[in-house]
């Protein structure tokens, strides 16, 4: 926002002063404004806060949530205007919004607005945050009134819950001027923090950071306390006390709001005590001038007081760690000089890549098949049962508190009916199992948000959150795992079609869920893009690679249709390893357009005569070692789940007719003489016995005689 002010005479000789006797003051900025066009990287530091402090915490929220409450009425009614003025929309948009109010200026204006009218709102919040806090509903606002690339706007926007609202966005460091950092800082150095909670186990010889990182994984480092006090600044110039001088340990401190008389909340910083995270703390936190901003975050806990844990998440300019493994492994990658494709769908992930050159002495065609084992389907069913369980009992806990708002059941009704026949005093109804009270277009009459809650039902749907929230960082790491072994073995130069993962969720929604396709075709880009090469995408409609043979025949396939089979070259494998070849062949007329791919089938008919029987035993074989999917309940088919080796009470008829398939999508099996299940591969076989699992080397002749059949899943 730029301001001008009147000037004021002064003489000509002093700063700022002028040939014509009037002094400049502040004005419109001349400078070019500072960028940053480099990564940046965002570290959440979790914060040590007593009870004191979680008070003060509580209330600094409560008052930014006011505010963006205010502001976000402000802007949704202001929104309305916009749209009900349709005669001066259609004249002049753009005139037409600064009108009514809908530009960031006036909205900032709005939060200023507020924060001078309340009484209150200033002992807790600064300028600078009403400031960041009306921009973040501007982000809001914008998108709703611009469309995006697609043609798509965002919904009207709505007023926030306060369990929603957990960020209090903080205003960036200055990098042009020192010693200016408004709103939320940090403060220390992680020398400082090292020599304040030392390790008294922790060798001598080991006083800086750099020297605690070399240590083995393990070694503890830091001895921090449970309840850590609050440092102090240090003393500077003058004998001042000033945080700009603080060298001890990490600080995150806030000033306050301009009436505020409870001085400042600083909150220390609980880092990692393991020497295991000291490398990747010293390429975040050993650098105080790639600082740039904090944003204070609340993450509900049901084991924190008051059930809330607080993190400060640094924004830091520099990109994202890597370890020397890592930077290993990305290098090996990168000199892999093989290109690939990747067939992706809601159960299984398969690749296939050739060498790029197409010669058959740089190395053979590579085939793999990522798929859940039983384990991991085992797991999911345990986690479904827990979560169906927790889901009624917290169904019944706001039934029993919000009675009115529920009707009866059939036979609730039913058994008052027949008591009130028989003359006996009503019952009276602890828990009502009929539906929601609701309008005549099946709307609540009251909304769920503003029902009762017990604090037994807000710590069971807070652990519940935690352990979901787990999860999913349990897949994303699983993930990242396997985009991994991907590129060391097939490289970085892949192709996926680019179909919408999120229109899978809508029919196969639970499978979707358990195998997360869309993670995985994230985690694969990323690692792609990391290494120096690049996850192409390819359109479905002018590929079509489920649908040709790497001859160039079209052979057209249901979804249930799961073998290849072409009858022009004979060629029979799994229809997934066959669509993943194909996108080894995919070009493109403009590499950031997926409409522009095509598949160059003179190179695969190429491939499919230069590797002969080899390309066939690569499809058929995946190297992947990988489990058949166990029979359960919800997974593939109805009913419930039954005992492995339990048969069917009455098998269907053409079931007992049916071959068993025994081909590429699982591997093929076998039993040995001490009743162990074997599934295939070119190069190795899984051998499980019960519920432990090993690796087992098999010779290459050797597991191409385990292949019973090419049938597919």
């Amino acid at each position: 926002m730029q301001t001008t002010a009147a000037t004021k005479p002064g003489p000509p000789d002093t700063p700022g002063g002028s040939e014509g006797g009037v002094r400049r003051t502040r004005g419109a900025n001349k400078a070019a404004a500072w960028r940053w066009d480099g990564p940046v990287s965002v570290v959440r530091l979790p914060l040590a806060v007593d009870e004191q402090t979680a008070a003060r915490l509580e209330s600094l929220f409560f008052a930014m949530f006011c505010l963006k409450r205010a502001v976000q009425r402000e802007a949704r009614s202001r929104t309305e205007a916009f749209w009900k003025g349709a005669r001066r929309r259609e004249a002049d948009a753009a005139g037409w919004r600064r009108e009514v109010g809908l530009t960031r200026p006036a909205l900032e204006r709005a939060a200023y607005a507020h924060l001078d009218a309340s009484g209150w709102l200033r002992h807790h919040a600064s300028k600078a945050l009403a400031l960041h806090q009306a921009d973040e509903v501007w982000t809001g606002v914008e998108r709703h009134l611009f469309p995006d690339s697609s043609g798509r706007r965002a919904g009207c926007p709505r007023t926030g819950s306060w369990w929603e609202y957990t960020r209090i966005p903080g205003r960036a460091r200055s990098h042009t001027q020192v010693r200016k950092w408004e709103t939320f800082r940090l403060h220390g150095s992680l020398q400082g923090h090292l020599g304040a909670w030392r390790h008294p186990a922790l060798p001598a010889h080991v006083a800086t950071p750099a020297q605690a990182a070399r240590l083995a994984p393990g070694t503890p480092v830091l001895a921090q306390p449970r309840r850590m006090p609050a440092p102090r600044p240090a003393a500077g110039r003058g004998g001042k006390s000033s945080w700009w001088e603080h060298d001890g340990p990490l600080t995150v401190v806030f000033t306050g709001g301009p009436d505020s008389k409870r001085g400042e909340i600083v909150l220390p910083v609980r880092l990692p005590q393991g020497a295991g995270r000291w490398r990747w703390l010293r390429h975040f936190l050993d650098r105080p001038e790639l600082w740039h901003k904090i944003d204070l975050v609340r993450r509900p806990h049901p084991a924190a007081p008051g059930g809330w844990v607080y993190e400060a998440h640094l924004m830091v300019l520099d990109g994202g760690y890597a370890s020397p493994a890592a930077l290993e492994r990305r290098r090996q990658a990168a000199a892999v000089g093989r290109v690939g494709g990747v067939d992706l769908n809601v159960g299984n992930l398969s690749v296939v890549s050739l060498p790029a050159m197409l010669e058959p002495g740089d190395g053979r065609m590579l085939a793999d098949q990522i798929t859940l084992t039983d384990l991991e389907r085992a797991a999911v069913q345990r986690q479904r049962r827990t979560a169906r369980r927790r889901a009624r009992a917290l169904e019944r806990s706001r039934r029993a508190n919000n009675k009115a708002r529920y009707e009866l059941s059939r036979r609730q009704r039913r058994r008052q009916q027949r008591r009130q026949a028989a003359g006996l005093p009503e019952r009276h109804v602890d828990l009502p199992k009929g539906p929601r009270l609701a309008d005549a277009a099946g709307r609540p009459l009251t909304s769920y948000r503003k029902d009762r809650t017990t604090g037994a039902y807000r710590a069971l749907r807070t652990r519940t959150r935690a352990e979901q929230a787990g999860r999913t960082e349990a897949r994303r790491a699983r993930a990242r795992r396997v985009a991994e072994r991907i590129t060391a073995a097939h490289g970085v130069r892949l192709t996926v079609e680019d179909g919408p993962v999120s229109a899978w969720f809508r029919l196969w929604g639970r499978a979707c869920a358990v195998f997360t396709p869309g993670m995985l075709k994230a985690a694969l880009a990323a690692e792609c893009a990391a290494v120096g090469g690049r996850l192409g995408r390819a359109a479905t409609f002018t590929t079509a690679l489920s649908q040709h043979c790497l001859c160039g025949h079209r052979t057209p396939k249901t979804l249930a249709d799961r073998v290849h089979h072409c009858p022009s070259c004979g060629l029979r494998a799994d229809r997934d390893l066959v669509s993943a070849a194909l996108g080894a062949f995919v070009t493109w007329t403009d590499a950031a357009d997926p409409r522009t791919a095509s598949v160059d089938f003179s190179s695969s008919r190429h491939a499919l005569g230069v590797f002969g029987l080899g390309l066939q035993g690569a499809l058929a074989e995946s190297t992947a070692t990988r489990t058949r999917p166990a029979p359960t309940g919800g997974e593939g088919r109805r009913g419930g789940s039954r005992p492995e080796g339990e048969a069917s009470a009455r098998p269907h008829p053409e079931r007992q007719r049916r071959r068993p398939r025994t081909g590429t999508h699982h591997g093929s099996r076998r039993a040995d003489a001490a009743g162990h299940r074997t599934v295939s591969t070119s190069r190795q076989a899984l051998v499980l016995a019960g519920d432990q699992a090993a690796v087992v080397a098999v010779p290459a002749e050797e597991a191409g005689r385990l292949v019973e059949g090419t049938g597919g899943h």
